[in-house]
């Protein structure tokens, strides 16, 4: 397939410039007509600089030299009818043509040694921003993932915003944040952030005590190196933890100052906000116990759209912000792939491909078949199974009292 790929982009661009090189030869053959149909004194064989000067545009420097050889040969012709090659004119006319066909000819070299050493510097870049964030597999235990990533860095893969998910004792945990600035400068803060969840989600048995570990590992990473960055202190990532269990129809998530994610379900969009949420990470000194988990149902068939501060606060050029609610709502009943693809061309056509803010979006579905080992015991941490609780419990007491 890569080979197939290759094959078919040499084919486009030799393609591409063998028909534009009929363009400086036409224009050889009609100026070199026209002197010859024009009268004695009329000259046109000095025009023929603009056959080498045209095929500099899209050609290579092998190219140019032989349009600029074929343009001297037809200055030649031309002179030797108007009195021969050897005169002070002609091979004035010779001297500043094959000058300025060498000239492009350099223009062209230096052109594509500097699009060799950017492609390299292009392929170095994408194979780091590749590693750092990871493409996440379409299926995951139960789960059905799409993702995708636009930076507001251009040329760029990655920015501040990240997205990364673990798998541990049959369940799966995400992770979506948002690194305080954009572009280039936080992808110091992501990385970091990426590596601490890899290592951590393996590690703690609550998300509550994992989102302290997180805030802990950036709290101490922004303050490693205090004399190298003033503004440290106001540096902080937003985030939402999730997790999943394989069997059980229930998703907890623990929000550190992330917008909330959305429910997809028959069709109607519901935003899943979280009764306690808590300060970014990396603000671990204004208190790490302030952090709890929320649970929420999550069915067979249900889809959760994870996404960043840069989708919804994207404008158009009316500064008008990107209404995701309610363009998602268009396409609930999609499979995650078509839903990311959608939500993706659709922001892009909203702020005419202008992003000032990075934005991840994350969608991941339940699979239908996901719930045939099905724990009940989990569905007492859920937050509906408190609705009907707290129920009880005022029936209780009306019965106690009569």
């Amino acid at each position: 397939m890569a080979v197939g790929r290759y094959l078919v982009r040499v084919w486009q661009r030799w393609h591409t410039s063998h028909a534009l090189v009929a363009l400086p030869l036409i224009l050889i053959v009609a100026i070199t007509m026209a002197d010859i149909q024009s009268p004695t004194p009329v000259h046109l064989g000095p025009l023929l600089v603009a056959a080498p000067a045209i095929t500099t545009s899209f050609a290579g420097p092998r190219l140019t030299g032989l349009i600029g050889a074929l343009a001297l040969g037809a200055q030649a012709f031309l002179g030797t009818r108007s009195g021969g090659v050897a005169t002070s004119d002609n091979i004035a006319q010779l001297a500043g043509l094959a000058a300025l066909s060498v000239f492009s000819v350099l223009v062209c070299w230096v052109r594509e040694r500097h699009k060799e050493q950017l492609a390299r510097v292009r392929s170095v870049s994408e194979a780091a921003q590749q590693a750092l964030l990871r493409p996440l597999p379409d299926r995951l235990g139960p789960l059905h993932i799409a993702s995708s990533y636009l930076a507001a860095e251009k040329e760029a893969h990655i920015g501040g915003d990240l997205y990364a998910v673990a798998r541990t004792a049959e369940r799966t945990r995400v992770l979506i944040g948002d690194v305080r600035g954009k572009g280039l400068s936080a992808v110091g803060e992501a990385a970091m952030l990426l590596g601490a969840f890899q290592e951590a989600a393996h590690q703690h048995a609550t998300l509550q005590i994992l989102a302290d570990a997180l805030d802990r590992s950036v709290h101490r990473y922004l303050t490693q190196f205090p004399e190298t960055d003033e503004e440290a202190q106001e540096h902080f990532i937003t985030a939402l933890l999730l997790e999943i269990p394989d069997h059980s129809p229930v998703a907890r998530m623990t929000v550190c100052g992330h917008p909330p994610p959305l429910l997809l379900r028959h069709g109607r969009v519901t935003p899943i906000a979280s009764p306690y949420p808590a300060p970014p990470l990396g603000t671990w000194e204004l208190g790490p116990d302030t952090r709890t988990t929320h649970a929420f149902s999550f069915l067979a068939g249900d889809t959760l759209l994870l996404y960043t501060d840069g989708v919804v606060e994207a404008r158009d050029p009316g500064r008008v912000f990107y209404p995701l609610e309610e363009r998602v709502a268009l396409c609930a009943k999609c499979s995650p792939t078509t839903l990311v693809h959608h939500v993706r061309q659709d922001l892009l056509a909203h702020t005419d491909g202008a992003l000032y803010d990075d934005a991840a979006i994350l969608a991941i579905q339940r699979t239908p078949t996901s719930l045939s080992g099905l724990h009940l015991s989990d569905l007492h941490l859920s937050d509906l199974l408190h609705g009907a609780s707290r129920h009880g419990r005022a029936h209780t007491r009306h019965e106690q009292a009569v």
